[in-house]
Parts: structure tokens; C-alpha cells; sequence
């Protein structure tokens, strides 16, 4: 009978202990590096004044407007384009949150001026 109490609390002990092993937990997604972001950031502002640009050249092609007011428009993105450069330059290559907002402001206006 002793054995078998002894065995019994060997059983116990050993499926508590079991019990309290805690599976890991997982690591949270590493944080991705600022610049990165805002390197994305100029990426986008520049791909959207590139698909803008394509919808000048095309209406223009398509005879919405005369080749002098594509000019100006295309005028208009490259000055906004500028900024982006600039506003980039002094982060060391991306831009900001806000200086993304503002850019992405402009270009919805030059969208609006190239009739979207």
C-alpha cells in the first residue's frame, strides 16, 4: 500500500509540474525602422505624381486640352515633386507624416486642376 501512495503522489507531483509549464508566448512584430517608413513615404508621393503625370500625357494625347496646358500641369507636379525632394532632403531621405498630408494635399488639387 505505501508504494502505491508513493506512486500515486509521484503521479501527482509529476502532472502539476506538467500544469505549470507555460508555453511561450510570442514576440511581439519587431517595430519597422523610421526611415524605412519614410523613405515609403516619398515613394508613394512620388508614384502618385508619376500616375499623374501618365493621365496628363494621356488626355493630352486624347485632345481634352492642348499641349501647352499639359505643359503647365506637368509644370505644376514638378514643382510639387520638387518639394517632396526637398522636404526629404532634410530627414535624410523620407518624408514625415505631415509633409506627406501636405504633399498629398497639392497633388489632390493638381488631381482636381487635371480633371479627375
Amino acid at each position: 500500500m505505501p508504494r502505491t501512495i508513493r506512486a500515486l503522489a509521484a503521479c501527482a507531483l509529476l502532472s502539476s509540474l506538467a500544469a505549470c509549464v507555460v508555453a511561450p508566448q510570442p514576440q511581439p512584430a519587431p517595430r519597422p525602422n523610421p526611415q524605412q517608413i519614410a523613405d515609403q513615404r516619398l515613394h508613394q508621393v512620388e508614384g502618385r505624381i508619376d500616375n499623374l503625370s501618365r493621365r496628363i500625357d494621356n488626355r493630352v494625347n486624347q485632345g481634352y486640352y492642348p499641349p501647352p496646358q499639359g505643359a503647365a500641369l506637368h509644370h505644376r507636379l514638378d514643382v510639387i515633386r520638387q518639394e517632396a525632394h526637398d522636404m526629404a532632403a532634410q530627414h535624410g531621405g523620407g518624408l514625415s507624416g505631415d509633409e506627406q498630408r501636405v504633399l498629398n494635399q497639392e497633388l489632390d488639387n493638381a488631381a482636381h486642376a487635371i480633371g479627375e
